[in-house]
């Protein structure tokens, strides 16, 4: 039973990520809050990137996608990634998901929420607080934002 419920988590995530990437501005690729930061462009771009290790975690297979320079670029990414994702995790099994994986001390279905889901909510809050010191307007992820009341 945890195939649905993860299908339904998955899909809530994919759907917050979505909003956050399409507030990106194109013209600041490039800009990074700080020197040892990610440009906004890069953490952008991994946040489009992200879904398709959940097929990784499934099935071995990850297809790495080349850099995006826009946001149309961006979501084309995402949307294709997410698709990658959700394949995967539709077509496993609960016991698939239920194999202990050694390497990193969890099942599969641990490493799906931790390594890609909770990984992904991290970095979308990286990208909101990006996105605050552009003056973009943030959605809101679960619930309105200051933006939206």
């Amino acid at each position: 039973m945890a195939i649905p419920n993860l299908l339904a988590e998955f899909d809530r995530e994919m759907a917050n990520t979505r909003k956050i990437l399409e507030c990106v501005p194109e013209d600041k690729f490039t800009w990074s809050p700080h020197e040892k930061s990610s440009s906004l462009g890069r953490l952008a771009n991994h946040l489009a990137a992200m879904p398709t290790f959940a097929a990784a975690v499934i099935n071995g297979q990850a297809k790495r996608m080349p850099e995006a320079d826009s946001r149309a670029e961006l979501l084309e990414c995402l949307d294709k990634t997410i698709a990658a994702g959700r394949d995967a995790i539709a077509g496993t099994t609960d016991e698939h998901l239920a194999e202990f994986r050694p390497a990193v001390n969890m099942t599969r279905e641990d490493v799906l929420r931790n390594r890609v889901m909770s990984h992904m909510i991290h970095h979308r809050g990286q990208l909101t607080v990006y996105l605050r010191l552009l003056n973009v307007a943030v959605p809101g992820m679960y619930g309105p934002s200051a933006d939206e009341k």
